[in-house]
């Protein structure tokens, strides 16, 4: 007989460490883990881990005779910079390794008769603004405005909500008898901070990079313009908004994409916060054409209202609390 167990991919990151500990602390779940690299020592025993690769369709087709999945974090992916310099690797990555966890989601969910709950974090990336005007005046985008993106990786996305979207409601809409669909739910993200880990190719890192170089007492040369305006979020709201997401039921949602973020900053602004906290820190702006580019495209502000409304959505770290209570102290400890 399978094994019931929570499938969570790309579960060295930081994300699915934190997934990983709340899940395991209840003791209520079977976690099997998913990644190129090992997990921290802090996290042995916590789940089973697997070290591997999510292109690699036999693991898959040799874990779905030992599981039954009850829920799936997809949580892997190749991140924005790195896709913009192999967007071959990032579609492979980023759309079949989702296209392979979704075919397997929507087996498993006919084979138990019982949909599979899907996790799929998105980004602000699936957004393309026209111009500087534009992101000025629709300040607040919803999730069907300017969805047009024009990176690699925020093509990968915003195909993937959408390939999401299929196998929750079309998958074998020609077969003779209905099948039972899996139950895809995705967070459109902003840029994420986080206290614990190092920025790590995301193009909206230039507000971490700008933190942990003041830590280090080193300079830094922010790449892209002190007016560059895009939302943020803190790390901890980011697993809030994940596991309030899975945990509501199918009945109280009316979507299944969903804006969510806490606070928008200029560059500018993220560097007095800098300042503020670490009066020696030298941050100057030398913008890159091609990451300005990247970024301006990005809106200004995210309208997460139907999050709010539809499942409680509220972030508990606004800008203040964000860098007092979270992310000064950490890093300033971490570099101690």
């Amino acid at each position: 007989m399978r094994k019931k167990a929570i499938l969570i991919t790309g579960a060295a990151g930081e994300i699915g460490q934190a997934l990983i500990e709340q899940l395991s602390a209840s003791g209520d779940y079977v976690l099997l883990t998913l990644d190129l690299h090992p997990l921290p020592d802090r996290l042995d025993g916590r789940s089973v881990h697997i070290i591997g690769d999510i292109l690699d369709q036999k693991l898959f087709a040799r874990l779905v005779t030992e599981y039954e999945f009850d829920t799936i974090f997809h949580l892997a992916a190749l991140l924005s910079t790195r896709s913009e310099f192999s967007p071959a690797l990032a579609h492979q990555v980023n759309v079949n390794g989702t296209l392979t966890l979704l075919q397997l989601a929507a087996e498993q969910s006919q084979q138990r008769g019982k949909p599979v709950r899907f996790l799929f974090p998105s980004s602000i990336a699936v957004y393309g603004m026209p111009d500087l005007e534009t992101k000025q005046r629709d300040f607040y985008v919803r999730e069907w405005d300017w969805n047009y993106p024009s990176t690699m990786y925020g093509c990968n996305k915003l195909y993937c909500e959408q390939l999401g979207s299929y196998y929750s409601h079309n998958y074998q809409q020609l077969a003779e008898t209905t099948p039972t669909m899996l139950d895809f739910r995705s967070v459109r993200f902003p840029g994420l901070i986080s206290a614990f880990t190092v920025p790590s190719g995301g193009t909206s890192d230039y507000g971490p990079e700008m933190l942990h170089a003041a830590a280090k007492d080193v300079p830094y040369s922010c790449f892209v313009r002190e007016d560059t305006t895009i939302p943020f979020m803190a790390m901890p709201d980011a697993i809030t908004s994940l596991l309030q997401l899975w945990q509501m039921p199918r009945s109280e949602l009316s979507r299944a994409v969903y804006n969510v973020t806490s606070f928008s900053l200029s560059a500018a602004e993220f560097k007095a916060q800098v300042i503020k906290n670490f009066p020696r820190a030298e941050i100057d702006f030398a913008p890159d054409l091609q990451r300005q580019s990247i970024v301006d495209s990005w809106p200004a502000g995210l309208n997460d209202k139907q999050a709010r409304k539809d499942w409680g959505w509220e972030p508990a770290y606004d800008v203040t609390r964000a860098f007092e209570e979270y992310l000064v102290p950490s890093i300033r400890e971490r570099y101690q």
